[in-house]
C-alpha cells in the first residue's frame, strides 16, 4: 500500500489525558513508567471494608487481595461544569472524572470546546461498571430516587455529548476488558467513513465495590497481592485498577491541514470474536487472537515483522499470558530479522488491570513511548513463565528501559486488548513525524500579548502561576517561541469570563508580568480589550497564523463530593441550605429558580430532603409553585416558624 493511501486512511492522536493510579496526567504517567514504579496500594476504607472481606483462601464472600490500583474519585470542580453540590454528590464519579479528563484532552489537543459545539464530533466510551448506581440501589427505597436516572451507563457518553454539544455518535462500548480499545476501533471507522470530523474516545473504570473481586476469588483467579506479573512463572491472576483515559482523534489529513499537534498516528485496527474456536465463551482462543492480529496489520498496510513494540493485554494470567505471547510471536515474529526481538510490555504491571479502561491506558502509554523513543521496563518479571516457549519466539519482555532504535523510518507499535466476552482488539500505531513549522518566528524583540482566562478568580490566579512555571527556565514552555505560545493561548484555548492579559517580548518579561514584578508587562489596546471581555479578532493579530504548542492545562478548583458527607455553611438556615446544595449559578432574590438550575427534578429532590430535615410533610404542589429566590426565602421562613 502506498504511503499516500495509508495516510488517507490514518487517524491522528492529537490530544490525550488520563487519571491513573500514581498519575494525574500523561506527563506524570511517563515519569512513573520511567522510574519503574508500582502504583498499586492498600484498599482505602472509603471503598469498602477490606478487613472484613480479606481471606487468601478461595471461597464464597471472600476477597483474596487487600491491594489494587486506585485514583481519587471524590474531588470534582462542580462549579466549572455548572452543577450544584447535590447534583455533584449524586452523579457517578465516572461521569465527573470523564468530564474533567475530556476537557483536559481537548485542551491538550488545542481544540476549543466552544468551536466544536454543534458539530458531528463523536463520543465513544469503553466501560463495564455502574458501581455507584448499584451501591445507591442497595440502600433500598432510600436509594431509589429519580436522580439515579443520571447514573445509568448509557449516560457516560451522553454526558460528554451534552456538555460539549457534540451531535455525532455517542456510544458506550462494553466488551469487558477490551471495551476501550474496541471504542478506539469504532471511532477510527467513524472518522474514516466521514461520519465524524473528530472523536473523543474514552475508557473509564472505577472499582467502588468488591463484588467482581469476590467472584474472581471464588474462581481462583484473583492475584493474591494485587500485582500483575505479566509473563512471570508466579503470575496468579487478576489485579483490578481504577483508570480514566481520553484521546482526541482526527483524520490525519485534516489534522495536518489544521496545524494540529500530532502525538501519534493510528494506521490500522481490527476487532474479532473467538467464535466457537475455544472450549467455552470464557476460554481465550489462540485462533481468535491470531486472526485479529493478522487483520489489524492487513488493515494498516504494515508487515508485522517491522513492528518494534507491542503493548500487550498482559493481564498476568497463568493461562492467558502464554496464549497471547504465542500469538504475538507467531504473527509478528514471522520473518523478523535475527537479533531484533519484538519488545512486549504491559502498563498493567505498573498500575494494575484497569479492565474496560485498560486498552486506553495502554494506548496512552504507547503514544508516550513513541514520543520519547523509549520502552520502559515491565515490572514483576523474575522467572519467565515456563509455559511460554521463549527460545522459539522472537520476542522479549524488557526488564530494563530500552531505547527504540532508529531504523530510518517512524517506529511502529501495536496495542492489544482482550475481553472475557471473547472480543479481541488490536490497534496499530506509528510514531509521528517531527512537527513542521507553519510560520517562521519573527525577529526577537517584538512584544506579544499572552491571554489567560478562567471561570473563577482563584482559578485564574492558579493558571497564572502555572504559566509562570511553564515559561521559566527549565519549564516546558521555555523551548517554544513567545509568538507561538501567545498564538496558541489566543486561538487554541476557550476564553472564560475572568481574564488576564500581559505583554512581553521574551519569556522572562512574560514571567515578570505574570508574577507582578514592578514595571513589568507593558500594556496595549488589544490587552485592554481582552481584559474588558470584548471580542478580539485574533486572525487580524496573527495574520500569518502560527504554530500550535502545548500549554498548561486548566487548574481545577475541586472540592470533595461524596454521599453521607455534610458540606458546612448553612448554619441551620433552610434557604441557604437549599441554594447551596442545588443552585448552579449566582443569584439574587429576583432570580427565578429555573434560571439558577433548580428545575422540576431538583424540586422533587428538595421536597424529599426538606421533609427529612424539617420533620414536616411538604406539599410538592405548594413547593412547585415557588418561582423566585425571594419567594423561596419567605416560604422556608414560614416552614421554620411552623416547625418551632
Amino acid at each position: 500500500m502506498k504511503r499516500s493511501d495509508v495516510d488517507a486512511r490514518s487517524v491522528a492522536v492529537i490530544g490525550m489525558a488520563c487519571r491513573l493510579p500514581g498519575a494525574s496526567g500523561a506527563d506524570e504517567l511517563w515519569a512513573l513508567l520511567r522510574r519503574g514504579a508500582d502504583a498499586t496500594s492498600e484498599t482505602p476504607p472509603e471503598r469498602y471494608d477490606v478487613d472484613a472481606l480479606y481471606d487468601p483462601r478461595p471461597g464464597p464472600g471472600r476477597l483474596a487481595s487487600r491491594r489494587a490500583g486506585y485514583v481519587d474519585v471524590a474531588d470534582f470542580d462542580a462549579e466549572f461544569f455548572g452543577m450544584s453540590t447535590t447534583e455533584a454528590v449524586e452523579l457517578d464519579p465516572q461521569q465527573r472524572l470523564l468530564l474533567m479528563t475530556a476537557w483536559e484532552a481537548l485542551e491538550d489537543a488545542g481544540q476549543r470546546p466552544d468551536l466544536l459545539a454543534g458539530s458531528r464530533a463523536g463520543v465513544f466510551v469503553g466501560n463495564a461498571r455502574a458501581d455507584y448506581l448499584e451501591l445507591a440501589l442497595r440502600q433500598g427505597s432510600d436509594g431509589v430516587t429519580a436522580a439515579q436516572l443520571h447514573n445509568f451507563r448509557s449516560l457516560l457518553s451522553a454526558r460528554l455529548s451534552h456538555f460539549f454539544d457534540l451531535r455525532g455518535p455517542s456510544v458506550v462500548v462494553d466488551t469487558a476488558c477490551s471495551s476501550s480499545l474496541t471504542a478506539v476501533h469504532q471511532a477510527v471507522q467513524s472518522l474514516r467513513a466521514g461520519e465524524s470530523p473528530l472523536a473523543l474516545v474514552a475508557g473509564v473504570n472505577l472499582t467502588l465495590r468488591p463484588d467482581e473481586g469476590m467472584v474472581m476469588t471464588a474462581a481462583g483467579g484473583m492475584s493474591a497481592d494485587g500485582r500483575v506479573r505479566f509473563g512471570d512463572a508466579s503470575a496468579d491472576g487478576h489485579a483490578p485498577s481504577d483508570a480514566v483515559g481520553v484521546v482526541v482523534l482526527k483524520p490525519l489529513t485534516a489534522a495536518l491541514a489544521d496545524g494540529d499537534r500530532i502525538r501519534a498516528v493510528i494506521q490500522g485496527s481490527a476487532v474479532g470474536n473467538d467464535g466457537h474456536t475455544s472450549r467455552s465463551v470464557l476460554n481465550a482462543s489462540l485462533t481468535g487472537q491470531l486472526e485479529v492480529l493478522r487483520w489489524a496489520y492487513e488493515d494498516a498496510g504494515v508487515n508485522p515483522a517491522e513492528v518494534d513494540f507491542v503493548e500487550a493485554h498482559g493481564s498476568g494470567s497463568p493461562a492467558f499470558d502464554p496464549l497471547e505471547l504465542s500469538a504475538l510471536g507467531e504473527v509478528l515474529g514471522r520473518g523478523r530479522p535475527a537479533g531484533r526481538p519484538l519488545l512486549v510490555g504491559s502498563v498493567k504491571t505498573n498500575i494494575g488491570h484497569a479492565e474496560a479502561a485498560g486498552g486506553l491506558a495502554g494506548l496512552v502509554k504507547t503514544v508516550l513511548c513513541l514520543e520519547h523513543g523509549q520502552i520502559p521496563a515491565s515490572l514483576h518479571l523474575d522467572t519467565p513463565n515456563p509455559e511460554v516457549p521463549w527460545d522459539q519466539l522472537p520476542l522479549e519482555v524488557p526488564r530494563t528501559p530500552r531505547i527504540l532504535p532508529d531504523r530510518g523510518r517512524p517506529a511502529l507499535a501495536g496495542v492489544s486488548g482482550q475481553g472475557s466476552s471473547a472480543l479481541n482488539a488490536h490497534v496499530v500505531v506509528r510514531q509521528a513525524g517531527p512537527p513542521k513549522s507553519r510560520v517562521k518566528d519573527e525577529k526577537p524583540g517584538k512584544p506579544h500579548v499572552l491571554v489567560l482566562s478562567a471561570r473563577t478568580p482563584d482559578a485564574l490566579d492558579a493558571l497564572a502561576r502555572r504559566y509562570a512555571d511553564y515559561l521559566s527556565p527549565g519549564g516546558p514552555g521555555f523551548a517554544y517561541s513567545v509568538r507561538d505560545i501567545c498564538f496558541s493561548a489566543a486561538t487554541r484555548r476557550q476564553h472564560h469570563p475572568h481574564r488576564m492579559a500581559v505583554v512581553g517580548a521574551s519569556h522572562d518579561e512574560l514571567v515578570a508580568a505574570l508574577t507582578g514584578a514592578p514595571d513589568a508587562g507593558g500594556d496595549c489596546e488589544l490587552a485592554d480589550h481582552y481584559r474588558a471581555g470584548k471580542d478580539v479578532d485574533w486572525d487580524k493579530e496573527f495574520r500569518k497564523g502560527g504554530n500550535y504548542v502545548p500549554l498548561p492545562l486548566y487548574p481545577w478548583q475541586t472540592q470533595r463530593y461524596w454521599p453521607g458527607e455534610e458540606h458546612s455553611g448553612d448554619d441551620g438556615d433552610l434557604t441557604a441550605w437549599v441554594l447551596r446544595e442545588h443552585a448552579r449559578t449566582g443569584f439574587d432574590d429576583g432570580s427565578t429558580l429555573t434560571e439558577i438550575g433548580i428545575d422540576s427534578l431538583a424540586k422533587l429532590r428538595i421536597v424529599v430532603e426538606l421533609t427529612k430535615r424539617s420533620g414536616h410533610e411538604i406539599d410538592p404542589e405548594e413547593f412547585g409553585s415557588l418561582r423566585t429566590v425571594g419567594e423561596l426565602r419567605e416560604w422556608t421562613r414560614a416552614l421554620e416558624a411552623a416547625a418551632r
